[in-house]
């Protein structure tokens, strides 16, 4: 039996589309006629409304925690230029900090001496090192560093 017509009045009274209307046995929906007959096959439960199809939220919420945790974010995921999500500044400052760092250590640590430290001060702000283990070799390969102290301090390994 044909009931598109107590659909379309269901869709109404349920206040959703014809689609989202199902029906349950077709013989006792065909019957119905009027609103009130209707309302009663929705009381009965022959007569009901799908749940809407909504999108999860699942893998979402799954990302924003890894995100949360630091995941998820390395420079393959970086938009824009290169220096976008990090000013170049900071990381010649990260680095240079890190060098005069190391500088003061050998200093302190007696395996260069004042005339090599200030030399090595200069060469790191004019930005000649990549980094701390770049700067270490080029003291040994100039034999500007002296043999380490027992216990403690930087060793000339790096």
């Amino acid at each position: 039996m044909n009931t598109s017509y107590q659909k379309r009045l269901a869709a109404k009274i349920l206040k959703c589309g014809p689609g989202r209307v199902r029906v349950s046995g077709d013989k006792d929906v065909g019957e119905a006629l009027t609103r009130n007959d209707i309302r009663g096959l929705i009381k009965k439960n022959l007569i009901t409304k799908k749940e809407k199809k909504g999108v999860s939220r699942v893998k979402a919420n799954y990302i924003a925690s890894q995100k949360k945790k630091g995941r998820r974010k390395g420079r393959g995921k970086a938009s824009g230029t290169k220096f976008a999500k990090g000013p170049k500044k900071q990381s010649w400052m990260r680095t240079t900090r890190a060098l005069r760092k190391l500088i003061k250590e050998l200093r302190d640590g007696g395996q260069i001496d004042k005339d090599v430290s200030r030399k090595m001060y200069l060469r790191v702000k004019g930005g000649e090192f990549r980094n701390k283990k770049h700067m270490l070799s080029y003291l040994r390969d100039n034999k500007m560093i002296r043999g380490t102290k027992k216990g403690g301090g930087m060793d000339a390994k790096g």
